[in-house]
């Protein structure tokens, strides 16, 4: 039986220029690498959520932490989404082949608004 990989905080930090692929897009790992830390601290927000609700905490500070979590999801879209019409707009060739045009990534934009 082989043993477990070992776990691993993330990618490892991004040299300068380098770009990672989401879909059909390359994205400057920074900024993608910005988007997965986000997205774990918010993992444990709603960790933390399901544990408030669990232990009976009042209703107010539940709502509070739900719309931070809500509010931080918001925030993770803008940016990948942003800077996935960077992209778009510095390589409208690539993109609109790869089914990104600017108007298809812009009604992305609008569904986060």
């Amino acid at each position: 039986m082989t043993p477990p990989e070992p776990a691993t905080s993330g990618p490892t930090p991004a040299a300068a220029g380098e770009t990672r692929t989401v879909g059909a897009m390359e994205l400057p790992a920074e900024v993608v690498d910005g988007v997965l830390n986000r997205l774990r601290r918010i993992e444990g927000q709603v960790r933390g959520l399901q544990q408030m609700i669990a232990d009976g905490r009042d209703c107010r500070d539940v709502t509070t932490q739900i719309a931070a979590a809500n509010r931080a999801l918001e925030q993770v879209g803008f940016v990948l989404v942003a800077s996935g019409l960077t992209w778009c707009v510095q390589h409208p060739d690539e993109s609109a082949a790869a089914g990104y045009d600017v108007a298809d990534v812009q009604k992305m934009f609008m569904k986060l608004a």
